[in-house]
């Protein structure tokens, strides 16, 4: 058996003794050279901004307020303002690139472009399980990591607000050609009752049609309200698809009504939604059978809501973050819709029977019960349509940002750099002279064995 070799450590401590002018010259050569290399490489210093995010499921734009007031939700996944997201736009080219411009860079340095620059300047991050995100910037000056850590935030602020800005005057427009015609509808029925009651002489309904008036409102009011939301959601539907055609996102148009789970969530909110009717006709809004009823309505309408966010998302992965969110808003705006057309559809059918149950009125005065119900639908139509964009026109005026800043960024300390870290630099430099010295004494060792 061959013999092991060992290391005589007292004769090691010897040598090193010999030679400790040389060993002391080497770690202090080496700690010399270190201290130098710290004092000539570039001064680098970090400046960092603290910003809040104010929701986590905000909307594009304004519409999640109007949909919020109709009682629908067009808002997509929970997520739609995570962090994550924010994260992402900070980096985005439309962020980035004047910031890039206005710095002064070397002619020997290549500008680099918005992914380069993010990459060796910028540290954003989310503090976990917080709604807190640091952006920090680093700068080869005290001045520089500042004037880049608040114009990252205040970059893109800016770009949230015009995009908001943006969407919510597509928004007004868009609801606006609706309002015009929903007013048109509003002033035939209107003129179709005053003349109907010109012409029977018909100017206050019975008792007995009072009656049949009073149980068929709790259906108009509820039919009122689907054609709002019908209108409301086509109107996101329409902002989405305008502006997934100007990024020219080449998505496929999903048709999310086809998928069974959501076919069975929107079976669930018109059955939901015919309940609450009867509920109406029996008790106000304040009974607590009608809050459950209304509570339950929009977990329905929640999760409908997240369903076609994660069908969205687990068939568009490839689209950048906003086309993402622009075809969920477009998905879930179609999938409200078509819940609204079909609660419409079977309220209507229940109104259809209270209508043959009232059946032995004259037919007259049924007429006139008819042509009241339906000047009261589309009144309230036009009603909620105009209320709904004076709201938003409200909010495109004062559009609150999705975050806000918590800490201003700071200025850095001159003399304290983030790189190079002088004490780090001088104890790496000791431990190399260290660690050729134990080199330099086994080299003599086994040179002497």
């Amino acid at each position: 058996m061959e013999k092991e070799d060992s290391i005589d450590l007292g004769r090691l401590w010897q040598i090193l003794l010999e030679r400790k002018k040389v060993v002391g010259g080497i770690i202090l050569s080496c700690t010399l050279l270190a201290t130098v290399i710290a004092f000539i490489l570039p001064k680098q210093y970090e400046s960092t901004t603290l910003v809040q995010t104010r929701s986590a499921g905000k909307d594009i734009g304004g519409a999640a307020a109007m949909a919020a007031a109709m009682g629908v939700n067009l808002g997509g996944s929970s997520n739609t303002a995570s962090p994550t997201n924010y994260i992402e736009l900070m980096k985005s080219r439309r962020v980035l690139e004047p910031i890039i411009d206005q710095l002064d860079w070397p002619d020997s340095d290549k500008k680099p472009d918005a992914k380069a620059f993010a990459k060796s300047n910028l540290d954003i991050k989310n503090t976990k399980q917080t709604n807190l995100i640091e952006v920090t910037a680093k700068g080869r000056t005290p001045e520089e990591a500042q004037k880049i850590s608040q114009a990252v935030v205040d970059n893109f602020l800016t770009m949230q607000t015009e995009n908001s800005q943006q969407t919510q005057s597509l928004l007004v427009r868009f609801l606006n050609e609706r309002i015009e015609t929903a007013k048109n509808e509003a002033d035939d029925a209107a003129a179709k009752l005053a003349a109907f009651q010109k012409e029977h002489k018909i100017y206050s309904p019975s008792d007995q049609a009072k009656l049949a008036i009073e149980q068929l409102n709790a259906y108009d009011k509820a039919i009122g309200d689907m054609k709002v939301q019908q209108k409301a959601a086509q109107a996101q539907y329409d902002v989405a698809t305008q502006k997934l055609g100007e990024q020219k996102a080449g998505s496929a148009n999903y048709n999310i009504n086809d998928n069974s789970t959501v076919q069975s969530i929107r079976a669930q909110i018109v059955a939901k939604e015919v309940e609450l009717v009867g509920l109406r006709q029996q008790y106000t809004d304040n009974h607590p059978s009608v809050i459950a009823a209304q509570r339950q309505l929009r977990q329905l309408n929640q999760s409908l809501a997240d369903e076609v966010g994660a069908v969205i998302g687990s068939n568009a992965a490839s689209l950048n973050t906003a086309q993402m969110e622009l075809l969920k808003n477009q998905a879930v705006a179609q999938a409200q819709a078509s819940a609204a057309s079909a609660s419409e559809a079977a309220i209507q059918a229940k109104k259809a029977e209270k209508e043959t149950e009232a059946g032995k009125l004259p037919d007259d005065m049924m007429t006139y019960i008819q042509l009241d119900s339906e000047a009261k639908i589309k009144q309230q139509i036009y009603t909620s349509l105009v209320q709904q964009c004076e709201q938003d026109k409200i909010q495109e005026a004062m559009e609150s940002m999705d975050i806000q800043i918590i800490d201003e960024a700071n200025l850095p300390d001159e003399d304290k750099p983030e790189f190079p870290k002088k004490k780090i630099f001088l104890a790496i430099g000791m431990i190399v002279g260290c660690i050729l010295s134990l080199g330099y004494t086994l080299v003599l060792y086994k040179r002497n064995d």
